[in-house]
């Protein structure tokens, strides 16, 4: 899981506002919390590890208490977004893990049926590439087998392109390519709304197709029904049909 130390002013700025600095970065605390609860799950069998890819070098303290106790951590390192992700692969892999998985901390309701299935693709014979598919054009996340360098280069990252751009990159080293169903992450206000929509809305149905379940996200549902609550829920929330009568 790539993650980043959590401050007021460098942590979620994008959701800013409607949330404000700090309240962007206890949210972000939720995020890495809940998320780290979720692949810790997976972990039924014993055959997955869980694993922070921190940054910056230095503030290990940090996320004392943040992560569970199986958790470790790792540096990132390298300059642009590619170089960390392409690094990161290279470093776990050569810790002895026949496979990885990179993920994302900002889709704290991930089903964890999404986390099962890179598992379970990654555990079949033969090298390929596992993407979870965002519905921005990016991903939340990406298996990899062997550290595939050219899957990281000359892409334009934060943008709708990165998904396709990694396809063709793939197709370029005929890696097999497999797409799990699409997901979203929460990185701006519009996102916060589906969020909360997902979470306290009418209707608890799944948010996405193939009726998959989103994952409860505790601590991000219930910081969000205390902003709510006393903050009011226009501020966060501005638009449709919701309720908290079931919270």
């Amino acid at each position: 899981m790539f993650i980043k130390a959590p401050s007021a002013g460098a942590s979620k700025t994008r959701i800013v506002p409607p949330l404000t600095l700090a309240e962007a970065a206890q949210l972000s605390i939720c995020f890495l919390q809940d998320t780290s609860d979720n692949i810790a799950a997976v972990n039924s069998n014993g055959s997955v590890s869980g694993i922070a890819v921190y940054t910056p070098i230095g503030a290990e303290s940090s996320f004392d208490g943040l992560l569970p106790n199986s958790f470790s951590l790792i540096p990132q390192r390298g300059e642009s977004f590619g170089d960390k992700l392409s690094y990161a692969a290279q470093d776990l892999l050569a810790l002895g893990y026949e496979s990885l998985c990179l993920i994302n901390s900002d889709s704290p309701t991930l089903p964890p049926e999404l986390l099962t299935k890179a598992v379970a693709a990654l555990s079949r014979p033969g090298d390929r590439v596992v993407i979870g598919a965002a519905d921005d054009g990016g991903y939340y996340l990406i298996g990899l087998k062997k550290a595939h360098q050219r899957l990281f280069e000359h892409v334009e990252w934060s943008t709708a392109r990165v998904l396709s751009q990694t396809i063709q990159r793939a197709t370029e080293v005929s890696l097999e390519i497999e797409i799990l169903p699409s997901w979203y992450d929460v990185d701006d206000a519009a996102t916060l709304r589906r969020l909360c929509s997902e979470m306290f809305g009418v209707s608890n149905k799944p948010s996405q197709g193939d009726n998959m379940i989103p994952y409860q996200a505790p601590r991000t549902r219930d910081y969000l029904a205390r902003l709510i609550e006393t903050e009011g829920r226009e501020r966060i929330w501005p638009s449709g049909n919701a309720s908290l009568d079931n919270y």
